[in-house]
């Protein structure tokens, strides 16, 4: 039996996602197919306005919600007053901040890069948002920062970019320790080592 064009292009669409093979695509197809109705369509509801209600943190670079009325998009740790604002934490992307998040070792805020150093994919530093990152640190008078990025190459040449770049503002710099395994992404991380790796972190 052919496969209706419907669930063809449902499994190819889903199939986009990281992680999500074709099997698995059409596994979760054919649960919504034959699941309750309203599932499908309270799954659809929320895609549908995923872009209009989620947007990144104009601050730090986190996922933010819109709030009607507010002229600027703010994530709650930015908004959070009892978070340590002279302590910066550097993260590649927002998975590794939700990682380290999960500890609960973390007592200042973040900044997302959103992307490591990698010349091999054509990623130099003007591709990173450095300027942005400097009047952050000069703003909120930031006087450490953890550079949270993968033990991976990328992440490495990232960090001693950082090092570079940051150097001149005279903040103590700090790198988190092993605990994280080499090449590893900080996102699969258990919050045991990642707390340690936190703890443990070293200067830069």
């Amino acid at each position: 039996m052919r496969e209706s064009p419907k669930i063809r292009k449902l499994v190819a669409l889903l199939s986009r996602l990281p992680g999500v093979g074709e099997k698995t695509a059409q596994r979760y197809v054919l649960h919504l197919l034959t699941a309750d109705p309203v599932v499908a369509k309270e799954l659809g509801g929320e895609l549908a306005t995923l872009h209009d209600e989620l947007r990144p943190c104009e601050r730090c670079g986190n996922v933010a919600e819109v709030v009607p009325g507010e002229p600027a998009v703010i994530c709650a740790i930015c908004k959070d007053s009892k978070r340590d604002s002279r302590l910066l934490c550097v993260v590649g992307r927002v998975h590794d901040l939700l990682a380290i998040e999960r500890t609960g070792a973390m007592r200042g805020r973040y900044f997302v890069l959103g992307r490591l150093l990698s010349p091999l994919e054509g990623i130099g530093p003007e591709d990173l948002p450095l300027p942005r990152l400097v009047s952050r640190i000069r703003e909120e008078g930031v006087t450490e920062i953890i550079v949270a990025t993968p033990p991976s190459v990328d992440g490495e040449a990232t960090a001693l970019l950082l090092k570079r770049e940051l150097a001149s503002l005279g903040v103590t710099m700090t790198r988190i320790a092993s605990g994280v395994p080499h090449g590893g992404d900080l996102e699969y991380a258990d919050p045991i080592t990642m707390g340690r790796a936190l703890s443990g972190r070293q200067s830069l």
